[in-house]
């Protein structure tokens, strides 16, 4: 089956939806591998831990994958490769369903950054961190306001220090 080649979706107990007949594109495992750059077996391994589940399977049981997969697999894919381990973007993703309970595919709907093993979530112009749920908020302003106040005390102690001091002889005198 090609890109072009399209297959109604049914759900199944299991929550996997199964393929049957005409509905959107999908993409073989082949395709897939070529697309995003991983290997099937990393693929495989994603699917069963479910970290990136397929949408579809075809009655013989192969995996199919739509571009909302894609979008998904391709950001996690980026996320291991900068450094973040599939645990915590297995553990990220849970918390982010949990907390955000409109977002079926994290993934695949919403803005992460890794940052050290750090994934931050981008949304609705907030930042924060998956796990925790802490927000990353770095007010520019304000950060502008505290660099002008230190800069002023800052000249202010270095002027009062570069003065020449007058010793109390030199004064009487």
């Amino acid at each position: 089956m090609s890109p072009g080649t399209s297959l109604r979706h049914s759900q199944s107990a299991s929550g996997q939806q199964s393929a049957d007949a005409l509905s959107q594109d999908l993409f073989r495992t082949g395709e897939v591998v070529e697309i995003v750059g991983v290997s099937r077996r990393q693929l495989q391994y994603w699917a069963q831990t479910d970290l990136v589940r397929p949408s579809a399977r075809t009655k013989g049981g192969h995996h199919r994958y739509t571009f909302e997969d894609l979008v998904a697999l391709k950001a996690a894919k980026r996320l291991i490769d900068a450094g973040v381990s599939v645990q915590r973007i297995r553990k990220s993703i849970a918390q982010l369903m949990r907390v955000l309970p409109t977002v079926r595919r994290p993934l695949a709907e919403l803005v992460l950054v890794a940052t050290g093993d750090v994934v931050l979530v981008f949304r609705e112009g907030t930042v924060f961190e998956a796990l925790s749920g802490q927000e990353w908020v770095l007010e520019v302003a304000a950060f502008e306001r505290d660099v002008e106040a230190w800069r002023r005390a800052s000249g202010a102690r270095r002027a009062k220090a570069s003065r020449p001091s007058v010793s109390r002889a030199e004064h009487s005198a």
